[in-house]
């Protein structure tokens, strides 16, 4: 059974999906992001971290995936088991361990897990829709020179205004003896108002076409949005199975088995059937998995109790790593 991918279906809904005896995958909410370098924006999201720690059964996965199955809890915890121990070996062998939409472990020099997040699944639902999009530049060149055309024409009014206010006062006082003066003033006042009235026109229509340059981008914007998918994987369809009412043997019936390993090499996993068998259990040996594994069991049970009961007994004197397999053979 692949549990990923209701690993990765949880984690749409929950900030914590711990997987028994492996660990917990954790979310973070991460604001959206502006990268000014290529003026790209990017929309909310959820960081995915994990912990190693985080290792008991809160029950999450377990009910998820035995309402997607449609089968029992204990089935459910059985079939992590035995994933997670699929997972260690396949660590040991390779060297890394990926999961499609969540990330990727490796082991380091001290043989402890490292966990890289994949970036591309947004698992943050707030952001259905919402894509990655690149804004073009806003050129603002014209208005700088707006400006300092400005500073230069209202300089020589202020200028000019302060010079000549003194001679005014001399005219006058002598009589009006230089009357040009007064009409120089009055021209260089009407002047600078008229710089004045001709900027403010500028700049409203620099203001209108920044406008239409945001309204372009909003409407990029809103195509981008109608064309963005969000893809949530909906739990394996149910599958309807001619049932075979044809009388099984005894054995058949025995679908609990205590783990006691799985070898890679077909002569050690002998070496441990025997060496049960000389213990007293009634150990047996069940076919190659799929991982090329041999797995030896210490018995095979006709109900859960019963394995249960077994179970503890071998824990307590024999293996505290025995776990119960739920499979018919």
């Amino acid at each position: 059974m692949k549990i990923e991918q209701y690993i990765s279906q949880l984690l749409y809904r929950y900030q914590c999906v711990a997987v028994p005896g492996f660990g917990a995958f954790l979310t973070e909410t991460q604001s959206a992001q502006l990268q000014e370098s290529t003026t790209s924006f990017f929309p909310p999201k959820k960081m995915i971290s994990f912990n190693a720690n985080l290792k008991n059964n809160d029950g999450l996965l377990a009910h998820h995936i035995a309402q997607a199955e449609k089968t029992s809890y204990d089935y459910a915890v059985s079939a992590i088991q035995f994933e997670v121990f699929n997972w260690k070996k396949r660590l040991e062998t390779h060297g890394v361990l990926s999961f499609k939409n969540i990330g990727t472990f490796r082991l380091n020099a001290d043989a402890n897990l490292v966990f890289t997040s994949e970036d591309t699944n947004n698992y943050l639902t707030t952001s259905f829709g919402l894509s990655p999009f690149v804004s073009p530049m806003v050129k603002r060149e014209l208005f700088e020179k707006a400006v300092e055309a400005k500073t230069l024409v209202e300089e020589p009014v202020i200028r000019h205004t302060l010079t000549l206010a003194p001679e005014e006062e001399m005219e006058e006082t002598k009589g009006q003896r230089y009357p040009f003066l007064r009409y120089a003033a009055i021209f260089v006042l009407g002047l600078g108002i008229t710089s004045s009235v001709a900027y403010s026109i500028y700049q409203k229509q620099i203001e209108n076409e920044t406008l239409l340059v945001e309204t372009s981008v909003q409407k990029k914007v809103q195509n981008k949005i109608q064309e963005a998918t969000f893809f949530i994987e909906s739990p394996i369809p149910s599958v309807t199975l001619a049932v075979n009412t044809t009388p099984k043997k005894e054995v058949s019936s025995l679908k609990y088995h205590i783990m006691a390993g799985a070898y890679r090499s077909e002569e050690n996993a002998n070496k441990e059937l025997r060496a049960l068998k000389k213990l007293g259990y009634e150990a047996k040996r069940i076919p190659e998995n799929k991982n090329g594994l041999y797995p030896v069991v210490y018995g095979s049970y006709a109900t859960f109790a019963e394995a249960q009961k077994a179970q503890k007994e071998i824990i307590e004197y024999e293996n505290p790593d025995a776990w119960i397999l739920i499979q018919t053979l």
